[in-house]
């Protein structure tokens, strides 16, 4: 016996293409396999027509009446519009000339044009609803006879599950996916793509949707705009806890501040939580701005000798940045520093005639600069000489805090390595600069020069 039904389409989507109601037929299948916990749906092409198989429970017309499926909207993680998307999909699958046929063990429904009743001179779409042709048969089998391998590839390009972009990492809001070389993010919900950003870093799978998203979602399910999901983007990035996706991040921040870098990463709130994560992974990271990068190489250097991994981040990041406790920046690495400072005062009584003597040649070793720097306030000896925590040994230490030049005892074994270190110790104190500077290096070899000429007069 053979029913017609109407199936009551008052808008026809005039932009949607063939792949778009493949899509929708896809979609449908894929929801079915994941509430029934059946087997993978099988997309296939026999004898020239392309067949979209599922395993569930099989589809009736009276699928056809429904807006939407009370079952999908209980349900988490779907992604198909059962009934609208279903009945869309028919129209534009006519429109184009493809003969559909939707087979299960409920009847097999194909569709015709025929008079709206009741209103003679009204042609609509009806389906047209036949016997089974196997009672036995599970699921579902949508048959397109006229759609080509370019439009099934289209449409599975749609699904992250037919796609080549690995999960980095999972959060409650959605996954972190890595992002195709040389093509566009994909912005998935629910693994259907729903956007593409041309300047992000990675693509993302949205499964926590908030209304405004609920709401962006219109009937075509197309063109859904950034500010519709940047909240949600913001959301799953501000969860990553993963080091090797913060990390990545971390190096595009970088390169935002040379102009660069991707979309993502200009977002301040985003740029924060990233920061503060890395730092509490991770407690030798220095975030320095470029500024610092140049002005200030001697305590980065310094840096990075005790073992630190140096960051350039934005000026306005960094004044955000510099009230998280975990985050170092240059002020606090030197506090630090200042902190781990050990050194005990040596009475020069204490020390040997050897080491008194060449200790009491002080005046002459500096004579060619008229003594010491009037900034320097003494000349301390210790036993041992350490400026971090790790108890890492030094041979000297300018101390601007107390105005002392610190040596290690150890240096007066003789002249030469006495006079080195104290020679540049004064350098630093009376030019204020630290090491591997420039301005540093240009002091240390004028007094090089006022020495030798001091001595050749």
């Amino acid at each position: 016996m053979v029913k017609e039904f109407d199936l009551n389409i008052e808008k026809i989507l005039e932009n949607w293409e063939v792949y778009h109601a493949i899509r929708e037929i896809i979609a449908n299948a894929l929801d079915e396999q994941k509430l029934t916990g059946t087997k993978d749906i099988s997309i296939r092409k026999e004898n020239g027509i392309w067949h979209i198989t599922d395993y569930g429970r099989g589809l009736n017309y009276h699928h056809l009446t429904q807006n939407e499926n009370d079952e999908k909207l209980s349900a988490e993680g779907l992604i198909g519009k059962f009934g609208v998307g279903l009945k869309d999909s028919l129209a534009v699958f006519y429109r184009n000339g493809i003969h559909v046929t939707i087979r299960s063990c409920y009847g097999v429904i194909t569709l015709k044009q025929m008079k709206k009743a009741g209103f003679d001179d009204v042609m609509t779409l009806h389906a047209e609803i036949s016997d089974p042709d196997d009672l036995n048969m599970v699921g579902t089998d949508v048959s397109l006879n006229g759609c080509t391998d370019k439009d099934i590839e289209k449409a599975k390009n749609l699904f992250l599950c037919f796609s080549n972009e690995n999960v980095l990492e999972d959060t409650g809001f959605g996954a972190v996916l890595e992002k195709p070389i040389h093509e566009n993010a994909g912005i998935y919900i629910h693994g259907v793509k729903v956007a593409e950003e041309s300047n992000f870093l990675f693509s993302y799978n949205i499964t926590n949707l908030p209304n405004k998203l609920r709401k962006a979602l219109n009937r075509e399910r197309d063109n859904v705009g950034r500010a519709a999901y940047t909240d949600s983007i913001k959301n799953i990035v501000k969860s990553v806890e993963d080091e090797v996706v913060l990390r990545a991040y971390m190096h595009d921040l970088e390169q935002v501040t040379k102009g660069s870098g991707h979309d993502e990463m200009n977002w301040i709130d985003v740029q924060l939580y990233v920061l503060e994560q890395l730092s509490r992974k991770n407690d030798k990271l220095l975030f320095i701005t470029g500024d610092e990068a140049v002005k200030r190489r001697a305590e980065v250097s310094d840096a990075q000798d005790e073992g630190y991994q140096v960051f350039i981040i934005p000026d306005k990041l960094k004044e955000k940045a510099k009230s998280i406790r975990t985050v170092m920046t240059l002020e606090k690495y030197n506090q630090s520093k200042n902190n781990a400072f050990s050194g005990n005062a040596l009475n020069i009584s204490d020390l040997t005639p050897a080491e008194q003597e060449v200790y009491n040649m002080i005046p002459e070793i500096l004579a060619f600069m008229n003594g010491l720097p009037g900034v320097i306030a003494s000349v301390k000896i210790s036993e041992e000489l350490y400026t971090d925590e790790k108890k890492t040994i030094t041979l000297g230490l300018w101390d601007a805090k107390t105005r002392t030049i610190w040596i290690r005892r150890s240096q007066l074994s003789s002249i030469e390595s006495f006079a080195g270190t104290l020679i540049h110790e004064c350098t630093h104190a009376a030019s204020r600069c630290g090491d591997v500077s420039r301005a540093f290096e240009t002091a240390l070899t004028e007094n090089l020069g006022r020495q030798a000429a001091y001595y050749l007069r």
